[in-house]
């Protein structure tokens, strides 16, 4: 396994079901720096789906993702400027 990517914010979407997770992501991205990193944990499986989606969508980079159980957990670096 590799390390963890460093990750500047957090946000537990955790219990919460589609499309909770992608709107409070979408929110807590717009208030990050460029180049900041944001780390997910969610435990709807759509998010598997939704997450990728939203960072292509808006040019965010997903650093990584992984899943522990039925956590899912997702580094994401915003767009640089």
């Amino acid at each position: 396994m590799t390390d963890t990517p460093h990750a500047e914010h957090h946000l537990d979407a955790t219990g919460l079901v589609c499309p909770e997770p992608v709107m409070l992501l979408h929110g807590k991205v717009r208030d990050m720096g460029a180049g900041e990193v944001l780390e997910v944990r969610a435990t709807d499986p759509s998010t598997e789906r939704d997450i990728p989606k939203f960072c292509q969508f808006l040019g965010h980079t997903l650093l990584e993702h992984r899943q522990q159980g039925e956590l899912f957990l997702y580094w994401i670096e915003k767009k640089r400027a």
